[in-house]
């Protein structure tokens, strides 16, 4: 016997909640691919300074967004179907999903707002290594220079926060593209420190209001999803 009145609204209700839930994974894992492919994080993480390889924390947590996506669109389609279906097994299986889900993200999310800075600040740290190989040319086998040529042309940048980046445009032609005029060479080049803070601010940003939406959603299904088992159960005694 199939539910009926408050409870099959909230069967339908669930079912679009998971199907909301489906694309929200969806849209996750194309937003995590977009990110992995990204042509400006891309010049830049694939860099090798001599034997050192740019700092990849930004990549692992790409790579935990892919996961997480094809895991909700999995989880999307296993509660929908549950709904439907009627089934306390499916929906008892759905709600677990759910709360494991739920409490990785927390972690995540716990783990990302600590550690918000540190992607940037290893990727300025590694920026100011091959900066000061390239100033210094140690050897020709020094690769600082295209290194940093990569950064400048990607981000559009020229030179650290500090004295030596502002007048790297003036005299480092080689490392820094020149303006029409000193005056726009000195006051249009921006700091590659502040580009590089940009760059990953924004994309966190972008991932923060993802896991949010996708937290609210997860809490609604949760409870849904055990008022629906319950009047599935009572339904069945009657």
């Amino acid at each position: 016997m199939g539910v009926e009145g408050c409870t099959k609204c909230i069967k339908y209700l669930l079912f679009v909640f998971n199907f909301i839930f489906w694309l929200a994974g969806g849209i996750i894992l194309g937003v995590a691919l977009w990110l992995r492919h990204d042509s400006q994080t891309t010049n830049i993480l694939y860099l090798q300074l001599g034997d050192k390889q740019a700092p990849n924390t930004f990549y692992v947590g790409i790579y935990i967004l892919i996961a997480v996506g094809a895991v909700m669109m999995f989880v999307g389609f296993l509660g929908c179907y549950g709904a439907i279906q009627e089934s306390q097994c499916l929906l008892g299986t759905f709600f677990t999903c759910l709360v494991i889900l739920f409490a990785c993200e927390v972690a995540a999310g716990i783990w990302g707002f600590v550690n918000k800075d540190q992607i940037a600040k290893d990727v300025k740290q590694f920026y100011d290594q091959a900066f000061q190989q390239a100033l210094m040319a140690e050897s020709e086998t020094n690769n600082g220079k295209a290194v940093v040529k990569t950064f400048h042309e990607t981000l559009d940048c020229c030179g650290p926060d500090n004295a030596i980046g502002v007048i790297t445009p003036l005299w480092r032609e080689d490392l820094c593209s020149k303006k029409d005029s000193v005056l726009k060479t000195v006051f249009e080049t921006s700091s590659c420190h502040k580009k590089i803070d940009e760059l990953f601010s924004g994309k966190l940003y972008l991932i923060g209001i993802a896991a949010i939406v996708v937290a609210v959603i997860m809490i609604f299904e949760m409870i849904l999803s055990m008022v629906l088992c319950c009047g599935i159960r009572n339904s069945s005694v009657y």
